[in-house]
């Protein structure tokens, strides 16, 4: 049997997972993780031998041959900055991962997850590929209104460039050679410029930048932010939450789940049509804004990927606001694993560079 490439995404309380043999897909499934409660697990770190453990029963109970697992992949969290590429799974990176230096969210679960699996397999190894931290900004795209603050690359990196690639193969191009706009629209909104294989600016949505989302607030008024911090309602803990976790359309509807608002809408619900249509005029208004990175070079197209995009009534919102910019291309659903795949089968046949994370 040939080798299997074992990818891994972890959520907030599932973690998707599937093995691919070659270009065919052997098992696809969500895990869901209904015993994840914050008194038995604090942190995110603490989740991961209960995670392993069931991620491995699922593979033996699916009947899939564990020990021709060679490569475990995990979705990059938050590291570093680092460059585009595939990165193996070393101690640095695990402790960084695990003392969550950079960043505190369930997508560092995904190198430590990919670990904890490697070291279960007999000859199996772990990698991360694009993190959520690559890092290509222009240096002018890193200046704030402070010069205590700088802009930073956080965004979803994999998500965009695979879905970018993908583009540039549809219009017989290559991505290096193409200025593209790509739209993730998931539980996060990031847009990006994309120039020539690199990409220039995006809106550093972890932290509050750029439009609201299903669970981000996005950019809020500076001054009703700092006035509420010092209210003293609110520990930074909270603050935090209201930011990403408890914020955008959670804040308003009470469910991290995109898709139920929508069909709220769909019912007739007026609240829900108003706040989605607000945030596609954010969305609109970013995408507009990247206009300026390709200093009057022509932009090649828009893609809009993720799984909100799989809703047409959001998606045309956004596409009647700006294909007068560039043809838009949609591609529903978000390309994680697939992606994690696709390099993957890169590294079993030795077809891209494997770096070091330092």
């Amino acid at each position: 049997m040939r080798d299997l490439v074992l990818a891994l995404n972890p959520r907030m309380y599932f973690t998707r997972v599937a093995v691919y043999q070659g270009n065919s897909t052997l098992f696809l499934k969500k895990i869901n993780h209904h015993d994840l409660e914050k008194e038995t697990y604090p942190s995110f770190e603490n989740q991961v031998d209960f995670r392993t453990s069931v991620i491995l029963d699922e593979l033996k109970e699916n009947d899939i041959e564990i020990k021709n697992i060679k490569v475990v992949i995990g979705r990059g969290g938050l590291i570093k900055p680092v460059e585009s590429g595939v990165y193996r799974v070393n101690p640095k990176m695990i402790k960084d991962l695990s003392s969550a230096e950079f960043g505190d969210d369930v997508v560092n679960l995904g190198g430590l997850l990919a670990n904890g699996i490697a070291k279960a397999i007999d000859g199996a190894h772990a990698f991360i590929a694009d993190p959520v931290v690559v890092d290509e900004l222009q240096d002018i795209a890193r200046f704030t209104g402070r010069p205590e603050f700088k802009r930073r690359s956080i965004f979803h990196a994999l998500n965009h460039k695979i879905s970018a690639r993908k583009y540039a193969k549809i219009k017989y191009s290559e991505y290096e050679k193409m200025n593209l706009i790509v739209v993730h629209l998931g539980g996060g909104i990031s847009i990006g410029a994309h120039k020539k294989g690199r990409v220039i600016d995006a809106n550093q949505a972890y932290d509050g930048d750029g439009p609201f989302s299903p669970i981000r607030s996005g950019s809020l008024p500076m001054g009703d932010v700092i006035r509420m911090c010092y209210s003293g309602k609110f520990t930074m803990d909270e603050m935090l939450k209201k930011q990403t976790g408890d914020g955008g359309l959670y804040s308003y509807f009470n469910t991290h789940s995109a898709f139920d608002v929508c069909q709220l809408r769909d019912a007739g619900d007026e609240k829900a049509a108003e706040v989605l249509s607000a945030m596609a005029y954010q969305v609109s208004k970013y995408i507009s804004s990247l206009y300026v990175c390709f200093d009057g070079e022509k932009i090649d197209g828009i893609v809009i990927t993720g799984g909100l995009a799989k809703d047409d009534a959001f998606v045309r919102e956004i596409r009647n606001r700006v294909e007068i910019i560039a043809p838009v291309y949609v591609m529903p659903g978000a390309e994680v694993l697939g992606a994690l795949s696709y390099y993957g089968q890169m590294i079993l046949r030795g077809e891209t560079e494997i770096k070091d994370y330092d």
